[in-house]
């Protein structure tokens, strides 16, 4: 039976995966686009865990503890890693690339929390209390993953899903559709105000937690 967690001890579950999740998803952009020519992020010092380079005040630190106190979906952001597409070979195509890698990267920690949270249910009964602590962690780490992940595979520039399809597309529809990048952040504001973002992001959710459910129960 899982316990109702105080806020003290919500911070103290939460803080390590949210700061991994956010931190990174951008060092994965960064290190996809220097495999690709690009030495911008590198140059920049952002190929780094050190999360005083990545931490953006509002994203990193207000959106998620809002979001944790209020209870509502846990997100939050890093400053983006800057990329330089004039350096690809085929700019469109390795820009999705670069795009890719980050929910490639929250979708592989939540596999690895996911295995921290079956470790965790092991240990509980022998060892509650690192055992309670590693599955509440994992579970953390598993929904602030899959959240990101999801919700950056959703097509509205400037999100990681738009540089997807933006791929392919023809020049003349690419460039209306990056139109849209300056009011994106308020699209998505919007769709999280008036309900809509839940019934979009939920599909892409469920396909990613059930790929996890199928990869964790392989392991178990």
């Amino acid at each position: 039976m899982m316990m109702e967690l105080t806020l003290a001890q919500k911070i103290a579950v939460w803080t390590l995966p949210v700061l991994l999740a956010i931190i990174l998803h951008e060092v994965a952009h960064g290190w996809v686009a220097w495999k690709l020519g690009d030495p911008t992020a590198k140059a920049s010092g952002r190929l780094t865990l050190n999360p005083l380079v990545h931490i953006d005040p509002i994203g990193t630190v207000v959106v998620p503890l809002i979001t944790l106190v209020l209870g509502g979906i846990i997100f939050g952001w890093a400053r983006p890693v800057p990329v330089d597409q004039r350096y690809f070979k085929d700019p469109y195509r390795d820009m999705a690339k670069v795009a890719i890698a980050g929910p490639t990267a929250n979708f592989l920690m939540a596999v690895g929390w996911g295995m921290l949270a079956l470790l965790g249910q092991r240990l509980s009964p022998t060892m509650p209390e690192i055992g309670w602590f590693l599955l509440y962690s994992g579970i953390a780490g598993i929904q602030i993953n899959l959240i990101l992940a999801a919700l950056n595979l959703i097509p509205i520039p400037p999100l990681d899903g738009s540089r997807i399809v933006a791929a392919f597309l023809s020049p003349s529809i690419r460039n209306s559709y990056y139109r849209l990048e300056p009011y994106g952040f308020f699209i998505l504001l919007g769709l999280i105000f008036t309900g809509l973002l839940n019934p979009i992001i939920l599909p892409i959710f469920n396909v990613l937690r059930g790929l996890l459910q199928q990869i964790l129960g392989l392991m178990t």
